[in-house]
């Protein structure tokens, strides 16, 4: 159905467009703020407009959704549609750091068959880090097989994290990157057990992610534990929980309570 070595391609050259403007590279590069007051920048418009048009020349029937582009809700009808966050980690982008990421995922009756993500600031000397997945067919990064993690216990769960609340001091916090799909593939690469947030969230951030960290073998749900659905007619949903599948069940029980105070 898809060409993936083409699909890769596409990811990457959008990945270099990112880098001719990053600040992290020396270049300058123009940020604005949302009417959310989130931050965007050329580059994210840059490669969302590079992406659209060469997924949609890929697979000309699909449907869009993208973070930067006006949403449509004839998306809705399309049996296959392109689920993009140009730039996952906007922030981290801006300010030079590498934990930004391209992330691509074609969605199939409300599912991801096909997920694409690329972070080329990280392990730059291997031209970054490429992570693809395949419904049933498992998951990689940069051509190695991923195994999720396979923590038996939640205490002591390693967590990407700037901080953590009291309740969760038994945790262990790890690096964070900005990029909430690089933080769902460290699951994936059993570089962390744990993920969560209790917020709302788009469908462009988790697809692709979400499908890779599933292909490893982690479990992927909301915040409330229940399955996570893609081409809503809303592409919101509240929080997402990524953990090694011995976890998951402990780790809707210590937020329920949350997820129900703040959702």
């Amino acid at each position: 159905m898809i060409d993936r070595a083409r699909l890769e391609a596409i990811v990457r050259e959008g990945g270099r467009i990112a880098l001719d403007s990053w600040p992290g590279d020396g270049h300058a590069c123009e940020v604005w703020d949302k009417a959310d007051t989130s931050p965007v920048s050329a580059a994210d418009i840059a490669v969302d407009t590079f992406l659209k048009r060469e997924l949609k020349a890929l697979l000309p029937s699909a449907g869009w959704l993208s973070e930067e582009t006006a949403d449509s809700s004839a998306r809705i009808e399309r049996s296959l549609t392109w689920l993009v966050d140009p730039i996952d980690g906007t922030r981290d982008y801006v300010r030079g750091r590498p934990g930004w990421a391209i992330s691509v995922a074609l969605v199939s009756a409300s599912r991801p068959l096909l997920a694409c993500l690329y972070a080329p600031a990280r392990r730059r000397e291997e031209g970054g880090e490429i992570w693809h997945a395949e419904a049933g067919q498992g998951a990689w990064r940069n051509g190695e097989r991923l195994r999720a993690s396979h923590r038996q216990a939640l205490p002591g769960a390693r967590v990407p994290a700037n901080a953590l609340m009291k309740e969760d001091a038994d945790l262990t916090r790890v690096d964070q990157p900005n990029s909430i799909a690089l933080r769902i593939a460290m699951v994936a690469a059993d570089e962390a057990d744990l993920l969560a947030t209790l917020r709302w969230g788009y469908e462009w951030d988790i697809a692709a992610a979400g499908l890779i960290a599933r292909e490893a073998g982690a479990a992927v749900t909301d915040a409330f534990g229940k399955p996570l659905n893609y081409n809503k007619r809303d592409p919101r949903a509240f929080g997402v929980l990524v953990t090694s599948a011995a976890i998951h069940t402990a780790a809707v029980e210590r937020l329920a309570e949350r997820a129900k105070r703040l959702a």
